[in-house]
């Protein structure tokens, strides 16, 4: 990865840098009777300057409620069917090791809802001793990265390890494990940085979003430095289209910025074609990896920002991606896990199957 403080800061010399996206592949239908947006129709429908959209906005904040989706009427019998087409990554665990033969492994976790549980208060959202001693243990095994939509600073305060990739702010602000000399203890290499430019407006609009949305209670407004997210968990639900309007109400005066849909928050971001999907290619890229045969990434991910790491995972045809819910979603990643803990089973078993083979090879 190289030490120095080498930064990035523009989108396209980054491209250059990284690996060409393909035309996605058509995905097979969704099982029927479960709730699928694209994210063609999803951006659609939170067009920030459309006031007519209003509405939709409201539709899709509803949408991506765990406790509606729980209330769909013919879910018992669509969970069978959407588990055929996304078994669980534990159940499938040896079939998953057998694709991956020869091949190296480089993992990217999300954080919220995959490393740690979803919580009403985002700043509450630590990850337990068990699951940062497993993360510690997987980084041992494999190169391993946290992609998160939250400030990178801040999912670093949460992990707390070293030795592992960041990339913040849906990914753009990526740097390396820190690099240790004699001359500088603490050497950070910060490799990309897409939307540096953006910084002051983004600041700016922080501001007006926590005084547009102060009259609305539970509402959380956070600063992740390159994006912000607007945090509506703990609103009542009848004070969405309220919210939704005093969001709208302020991005309308910034068409540099876009905004798209999580779970139970408000996403907004600079306009730049950089995604989770785009900083999995860069790390692949940066990890040397750019054009092998030989790698087998696995991203696992809980949230809608997750599918365009997902997308590029099955338009590479390499490794899969890994969807963690408890409820049918249309996605384009190949297994599932249902919260948190199954998520911790899983890197269990990945580390204890490799130091076997390990132990195996140094016999031989």
């Amino acid at each position: 990865m190289g030490g120095g403080q080498n930064v990035i800061s523009d989108a396209k010399s980054a491209l250059n840098m990284s690996i060409t996206v393909t035309v996605s592949v058509q995905k097979p239908p969704a099982p029927p009777g479960y709730i699928s947006i694209s994210r063609k129709k999803l951006l659609q429908n939170l067009d920030i300057n459309a006031g007519a959209r209003l509405n939709a906005w409201v539709d899709s904040m509803r949408a991506s409620s765990p406790t509606h989706i729980k209330s769909t009427p013919a879910l018992t019998d669509d969970q069978g069917s959407w588990n055929l087409h996304h078994p669980s990554a534990l159940a499938m665990f040896e079939q998953i090791i057998y694709a991956s033969k020869g091949k190296q492994i480089v993992m990217f976790l999300d954080y919220d809802g995959t490393l740690s549980p979803i919580v009403e208060d985002p700043d509450r959202a630590f990850m337990s001793k068990k699951m940062r001693k497993t993360v510690r243990k997987l980084a041992k095994c494999f190169p391993t990265a946290i992609v998160s939509g939250r400030c990178r600073d801040k999912v670093y305060k949460f992990v707390k390890l070293a030795e592992l990739y960041y990339a913040g702010s849906h990914g753009m602000d990526i740097k390396g494990p820190e690099k240790r000399s004699k001359s500088n203890k603490d050497s950070e290499s910060v490799l990309f940085q897409p939307a540096s430019e953006f910084l002051p407006m983004i600041d700016e609009v922080y501001k007006h979003l926590v005084e547009a949305t102060k009259s609305t209670p539970g509402a959380k407004v956070e600063n992740n430095k390159f994006c912000l997210s607007v945090h509506f968990r703990c609103v009542e639900e009848k004070k969405w289209s309220e919210l939704a309007q005093q969001v709208r109400s302020v991005l309308k005066e910034y068409p540099k910025l876009r905004l798209t849909q999580g779970r139970k928050v408000l996403e907004i971001r600079p306009t730049i074609k950089w995604d989770k999907g785009k900083a999995l290619e860069f790390l692949l890229e940066s990890l040397g990896f750019a054009d092998c045969t030989d790698v087998f990434p696995v991203y696992i991910g809980d949230d809608r920002t997750d599918e365009d790491a997902f997308k590029i995972l099955r338009d590479r045809g390499q490794g899969f991606g890994i969807l963690v819910s408890k409820f049918p979603k249309d996605t384009s990643a190949s297994y599932s896990l249902q919260e948190p803990d199954e998520v911790m089973d899983f890197l269990r078993r990945l580390v204890e199957w490799k130091q076997l083979s390990v132990r195996a090879q140094s016999r031989m």
